[in-house]
């Protein structure tokens, strides 16, 4: 539809058609009278022998005239059915396309060309129709005289990784990570143009009309996106990126089920999964995924450098602890769940069991312990519904979870920054401070606490979190708990220090706390690991040679 209000008034003289006054935003603007007439017969006249008019628009109706005087096949492309209303008569085309979706109407065109001798695509455009709706209108055109000469689809199904340096087209949710990559991609020397996700969910049409005019003046070797954002649940863009040719590398740094839940995948074999936990390769197998790949979180150490610790007096803390207290996920998703009265009655001691059961997947440990549940949940009637319940079990889990260990250091003095929810969780007596901004103010916050205290989201069991990388890499020391992967990522014994259950805290809290020398060589040691192998950087250079060896 167009993108700003408009009025098409016909005008008669001597009871035909004179002209058409269309009003825009209080400004009106003339399609016909003789001189719009003699351009119209002069766009008539340019197209080139042999070659098959697009018209952009119906208001070039004289246009349509002049071609079907001449004997010349023309297809009118038009969403607007004021304006479709008002072509002349004798002026019928040979194709009309009304399609809401470029890529539809592209293939419509395409067809149609097949079946009228299979010339080239001439656009014929209106200027005006530029301002109906540019994004539409607008990238039809370029498209169209991108393809001028050969088809559309020729044009985009050209060889990918046949140079050096990688081209990526990253769809840019302006989520966590996107700064990272972006800069990571500089820095690899890959070539990469990015296209903005308004709505992280799933791309507008503006985003699949810049999507197709890059493939053809950008020619990626492939597709980029983080927790698969711009994807829609039904699986259109990604079987348009396999009709495309164009591969697609999607980033998991949140829990793939809690996004994938009853999503679509035509095209899954045009697909790469990275995750950032290797507890999920398995269960993105079973879902179709056939390129699957463990990619770990890292840090920017431009970013999280040393030397960066200076903040307000109020931020330094002998343990400090930064993130969530889940309080307000749990809320949100029990309001949406509206649960039966039974389950939300029992949704605390649910989740109990699952935190401690070790189990990655709530309908998995539904599924064995609780069928009740798992019958329940699946008879809810809409799948948001369903998402959040599983997702309070998860939120729920990880608030009990994190509680239980904040808990355990109240006797240091701790600093917790976080939401609200902390003040009601742990009383009037513990230093709070509202959340800091992880770009501006973390990689000056972290060094100013002798001991940074982590404990991970329930999300995921087995994979760290990226105060993991962040903290050591800007010169602090990190106490967390014990991941299962941790041990692929840094030499326990003089990299890391762990606790592996609530009650273990204290002891180790004591020890570090006094001593200074100890913090010290364990942090320095992390962040020379962290330099060589854990640096967002080596992250890509690693996904772009996988993508690489996978489709080139």
């Amino acid at each position: 539809m167009p993108t700003a209000p408009y009025t098409a008034d016909p005008v008669l003289k001597d009871g035909a058609l004179a002209d058409i006054r269309i009003r825009i935003q209080g400004k009106t603007w003339h399609l016909w009278g003789r001189s719009g007439a003699e351009r119209e017969e002069r766009l008539a006249d340019d197209v080139p022998q042999g070659a098959l008019p697009v018209l952009l628009g119906t208001g070039l109706g004289i246009c349509l005239e002049r071609l079907a005087e001449k004997g010349i096949e023309a297809a009118v492309v038009d969403r607007e059915r004021d304006m479709r209303a008002l072509l002349p008569p004798g002026a019928a085309p040979s194709l009309l396309v009304d399609d809401p979706a470029p890529a539809a109407a592209l293939k419509r065109l395409e067809a149609w060309r097949a079946d009228n001798g299979g010339g080239p695509l001439h656009p014929v455009v209106l200027p005006l129709y530029q301002r109906l709706d540019r994004e539409y209108y607008g990238a039809l055109a370029e498209t169209l005289k991108a393809g001028s000469g050969t088809d559309f689809w020729s044009l985009a199904r050209y060889p990918k990784f046949r140079s050096t340096a990688p081209r990526v087209l990253f769809f840019d949710s302006d989520y966590f990570l996107c700064r990272e990559i972006r800069a990571g991609l500089d820095r690899i020397g890959a070539s990469h143009r990015s296209i903005a996700l308004e709505n992280r969910e799933t791309g507008s049409s503006a985003f699949i009309e810049n999507l197709l005019k890059a493939v053809i003046d950008f020619r990626p070797d492939f597709a980029l996106t983080v927790n698969h954002f711009g994807l829609d649940r039904e699986g259109k863009l990604a079987g348009l990126l396999a009709d495309l040719g164009l591969p697609l590398a999607s980033w998991f740094v949140d829990n793939p089920h809690l996004i994938l839940f009853d999503y679509a995948h035509p095209g899954a074999d045009n697909t790469a999964i990275f995750t950032f936990d290797a507890g999920n390769l398995d269960a993105m197998r079973e879902r179709g995924f056939g390129n699957v790949h463990y990619l770990p979180l890292a840090t920017d150490p431009e970013r999280f450098r040393p030397g960066a610790g200076h903040g307000p007096s109020e931020w330094r803390a002998p343990i400090s602890f930064v993130g969530s207290s889940m309080t307000g996920p749990v809320d949100r998703c029990l309001a949406l769940a509206g649960l039966p009265d039974r389950l939300a009655r029992e949704y605390e001691t649910v989740a109990a069991a699952f935190g401690a059961s070790g189990e990655t997947s709530v309908a998995r440990f539904l599924e064995r312990e609780r069928t009740d549940w798992a019958r329940e949940i699946t008879a809810l009637p809409t799948r948001e519904r369903r998402l959040a319940a599983e997702s309070l079990l998860t939120w729920e889990a990880t608030r009990r979870y994190r509680l239980a260990c904040v808990q355990t250091i109240l006797p240091f003095d701790p600093l917790v920054v976080g939401d609200d929810g902390w003040t009601g969780l742990l009383g009037a007596g513990t230093r709070l401070l509202p959340p800091l901004d992880y770009y501006d103010d973390l990689p000056r916050f972290y060094p100013l606490s002798e001991i940074n205290f982590n404990c991970t989201s329930r999300q995921m069991k087995g994979a760290v979190n990226q105060r993991v990388f962040d903290v050591p890499a800007c010169g602090g020391f990190l106490l967390t708990d014990h991941r299962e992967q941790m041990e692929d990522l840094f030499d326990l014994d003089r990299e890391a220090v762990t606790y592996r259950e609530p009650q273990d805290i204290p002891d180790l809290v004591e020890r570090f706390a006094a001593d200074p020398d100890a913090r010290r060589a364990v942090s320095t040691a992390a962040r020379r690991r962290i330099l060589a192998e854990h640096t967002y950087e080596r992250r890509l250079a690693n996904l772009v040679e996988t993508m690489r060896a996978t489709f080139g």
